[in-house]
Order: structure tokens, then C-alpha cells, then sequence
């Protein structure tokens, strides 16, 4: 039986964190990885291809061109998913080279096989060949992710109606699509799809979708889809799914039915938990497969044994995720860290991005706190001229008291690049004067931020005053 100091389950972004973390402390570390390679979902089928899928589709498409020479315009005629899984899989070999790449540099070890908890201090490992073996640790990290969550009511059949998972194996490109789910996920794809020209219908049994988001970003998120066609089915649960002429029809409250070439099921994730005997080591997870944890070390009720990343819940971003797994890398080797900081960025890879950090306008006024909000639109920018942009804008939301920046929201082309610019001020207790006296490069859609804060600015300050300070601000204004 082979002993190390910490065995990291799972090679998704959390676990591999935390292995070369705890690595690079000086500790003896095993990642145990059930698929053929490592990386886990984030590599194989979450975050990775459904980025690398957008990407292609807004180059194949001219999606980012048709500002100026229309909707008819085209990069590539007739688009296949041929065309989209060549890219795709060039993406992944690249990524799991540099993560191989990364484990051997840093000396932990990787065994392929399924983990299951034998007592609180070992696991057996079943390998493919069918073989096991026991490893045994001081402290473990489950960093075993998320798969699709799977009715039973759902007729998947790997074709015409899918999971997220089985959209990144797509043979034949649909005319049509239900997207049953309005979460991150389902957002994303019906997206995608839907610039795709392919016709897309979003199924979402809530009145409301992405409610972490501030309203007036989603509102004008909405009405971008709606203008390029895309249905939204709110407040309607799906009863069941028939087949008629071969293709999927989602039989919807009340009887409405939406009929499509293809369906994709995306309405929710549970924790790939079930396999791994947690009660041998005294754990337990609840309906949805996921681990309770201390939200600042990351311990779960068993102190050696910590949990990271999708399996224990919200906010499921590969950012946070991995920082979850430096963080309980360091306090199982006894390297506490200090606190992180208060706001960390969401986002959210649709067509057009959706990016936030921050408090929303809703959660501001929720507090009581007075507060003054500033709105620029990409297209009043030279870069987004520049660039054709039509839509995408950017909202600031200034304490009235200590014009501390509170939030930044941003939907657009660019969106989660541009974020981290308020993510910083934000962190860093900046105030609207930040934005006002400091110089962006022009032309670019990072000027967004100077003239949302003008605009709160013109709204805090009495209008003669106001105009000395923007001139002031502004040459030529």
C-alpha cells in the first residue's frame, strides 16, 4: 500500500490547483483522475470546449463583422460540425499536454481509475484494466465535479436529445433548438447555436433567468436575443418530451408544445459524488450529490478531508474553483492564507458576454444604502464604432455617500476582459474619481468606464458644477 500526504480526487481546475499547491509546499501528492485524461469536466466537456465552440462559431460566422456588411455575411458558406469539432479537438490536446506538462514538472503523481473511500484514511483506486489498489493519505481533497443531471422523464439519446456533456461529440449541425434550461449553461449554448442562424427556443420553468445578475443587464441582454429571434418560453416546465417524424417535441405546462430538430437538456448539475462511498470516511451529500464545507478553509465535516469547486455548490466557476483549491491546499499543509477578497468577477460566455463583480442594483437598494448609477454604451465609444458594435453596455453603480465604486456590470463584446479593470477598484476601495482623472488608451471599449462614471458624476453633482468638472475631465467637452 502506497502512502502520500494529500490525495486530490479529481483533475478539473480545483483539484489540479490544489495538487501543485500542496506540490509545490513540499508535499508527497497523488491526483486520482477516473477519465482517460486529466483535466477533468473543465477540460473534456464544461469550460473549455464550450469556450473554444463559441470562439469558432464567431469566427466562422463573421458574427463580429456583420455590424458593418449585415446579417447576411458570412465567413464560411455552409458551417458543419465538422468544422466546429476540428478546432475543439485541437484545443483540448493542447490543454492536457500543458496540465501532463504541469504534474510532471511539479512531481504529482497521477493514477487513472475510480476512487472510493475505504475508511477515513484510504481509498481503493479500480483501475481499467480492472486491477485495485489502496493508497492511503493524511488528507484528501474531493474535487470530483458535476455531471448533467438526467431525468428520468428525459428520452436522451445521444442525438436529438442531449445533455451539455454529449453537445461536445455533435455529428450533424440541427435547424432548429430547444434548449430546455436557462442557467449559465443553457444560456451559453442557446447562444451559440443561435448564432449560428439556427432557429432557438429557451425553456425555463422559473419567470426569470440568471436572477444573480443585475435586471437591467438582463433586460438588455434580452432584447439583443429577441431581436436576432430568439424564443424564450418563461414560467413553463416541460411535462414530457414526444417524437414526431423523428424530432424531439417538448410537451410544456399547459399544454404548449415546441417542436425542434434538437433538444438540449441543461437544467442542472448534480455532484459526481455517488461513487465515492463518502459514508467510509463519515461524509455525507445531500439531493443534488454535494459536500458541505467550511466556505474559508474548505474542511468538510471530517477535518482532513476537504472539498473544492463544483461539488460543493455555488458560484461553479473554474475561477473560484481554483482558487478554492490553493486555499485548502495551504491550510492542509498548515500554510494559512489571508482572507480573500470580498468581490471575485462572474462570467458568463453567451453571445454577447454578460460580465459582473460586485453588488447589483438590486442587492444596493435591498441594503438601503444611496447609491447613483452611471450607463455607457459601447457604441458611444470610438473603438465600438470601430468595430460596427450595435450593442453592449456597461453600468456603475457609486455610493452616493463615499462614491466608493459598489458594482460593475458589463454585457457585450469583450465583457469578461473588461471586468477586471472594476474588479480592481472595486477591491481596492476605489471611488468615481478613479475613473474620472485617469487616462484610458483611445481608442478602446475600456473608455466605457470614464464615461459611465461622467454620467454618474452629471447625476451626484449640481448641473454648474457638473460642467466645470467634466470640461475639466474632458478636453474639447
Amino acid at each position: 500500500m502506497v502512502r502520500y500526504d494529500l490525495v486530490v480526487i479529481g483533475s478539473g481546475p480545483s483539484g489540479r490547483r490544489a495538487a501543485v499547491q500542496a506540490a509545490k509546499l513540499g508535499r508527497s501528492v497523488l491526483v486520482v483522475e477516473k477519465g482517460r485524461r486529466v483535466g477533468g469536466v473543465s477540460v473534456h466537456t464544461g469550460t473549455i470546449p464550450s469556450k473554444t465552440l463559441r470562439e469558432t462559431v464567431l469566427n466562422l460566422t463573421g458574427w463580429r463583422e456583420r455590424g458593418f456588411y449585415g446579417l447576411a455575411y458570412r465567413v464560411k458558406k455552409d458551417i458543419e460540425a465538422g468544422d466546429l469539432m476540428a478546432r475543439l479537438h485541437k484545443t483540448l490536446e493542447h490543454e492536457v499536454e500543458t496540465l501532463d506538462d504541469q504534474f510532471a514538472r511539479n512531481r504529482v503523481h497521477v493514477l487513472r481509475g475510480l476512487a472510493s473511500f475505504v475508511d477515513p484514511h484510504r481509498i481503493e483506486v479500480q483501475e481499467e484494466a480492472g486491477e485495485s489498489r489502496v493508497v492511503e493519505a493524511d488528507r484528501f481533497v474531493i474535487a470530483v465535479g458535476t455531471r448533467p443531471l438526467r431525468p428520468a422523464h428525459i428520452p436522451f439519446n445521444g442525438e436529438t436529445v442531449l445533455d451539455s456533456d454529449e453537445l461536445v461529440e455533435l455529428k450533424a449541425l440541427p435547424r432548429s433548438m430547444t434548449v430546455v434550461g436557462a442557467g449559465v449553461i443553457g444560456v451559453e449554448y442557446a447562444t451559440i447555436f443561435s448564432a449560428l442562424d439556427i432557429r432557438v427556443t429557451l425553456v425555463e420553468p422559473r419567470n426569470s433567468f440568471l436572477d444573480f445578475i443585475d435586471r437591467e443587464l438582463v433586460d438588455d441582454f434580452v432584447h439583443q436575443l429577441r431581436d436576432r429571434g430568439v424564443g424564450f418560453r418563461l414560467g413553463s416546465r416541460v411535462q414530457s418530451i414526444q417524437f414526431e417524424n423523428g424530432q424531439p417535441v417538448a410537451i410544456l405546462d399547459g399544454g404548449r408544445r415546441v417542436r425542434s430538430e434538437m433538444l438540449l437538456f441543461a437544467a442542472g448539475r448534480v455532484g459526481a459524488t455517488d461513487t465515492l462511498n463518502l459514508a467510509a470516511c463519515g461524509l455525507t451529500a445531500d439531493d443534488r450529490g454535494r459536500v458541505a464545507v467550511d466556505p474559508k478553509t474548505f474542511q468538510t465535516s471530517v477535518p482532513h478531508v476537504y472539498a473544492t469547486g463544483d461539488v460543493i455548490g455555488f458560484p461553479s466557476l473554474a475561477s473560484t474553483s481554483m482558487e478554492q483549491g490553493r486555499i485548502a491546499a495551504c491550510h492542509a499543509c498548515g500554510q494559512p492564507l489571508p482572507p480573500a477578497p470580498a468581490f471575485f468577477p462572474y462570467g458568463i460566455y453567451s453571445v454577447p458576454e454578460i460580465s459582473t463583480v460586485g453588488l447589483s442594483e438590486e442587492e444596493v437598494r435591498k441594503a438601503g444604502t444611496p447609491y447613483e448609477c452611471g450607463i455607457a454604451r459601447f457604441r458611444e465609444t470610438s473603438r465600438g464604432h470601430i468595430m460596427g458594435l450595435n450593442g453592449g453596455l456597461l453600468k456603475l453603480i457609486f455610493s452616493m455617500e463615499t462614491r466608493r465604486l459598489l458594482g460593475v456590470h458589463i454585457v457585450g463584446e469583450g465583457a469578461t476582459e473588461l471586468v477586471h479593470i472594476g474588479q480592481a477598484v472595486l477591491n481596492l476601495g476605489g471611488t468615481l474619481d478613479y475613473f474620472i482623472e485617469n487616462t484610458f488608451n483611445y481608442p478602446t471599449l475600456a473608455e466605457a468606464y470614464k464615461i459611465a462614471a461622467l454620467d454618474a458624476w452629471n447625476r451626484l453633482t449640481p448641473r454648474s458644477e457638473g460642467v466645470a468638472e467634466v470640461s475639466a475631465a474632458v478636453p474639447g467637452v
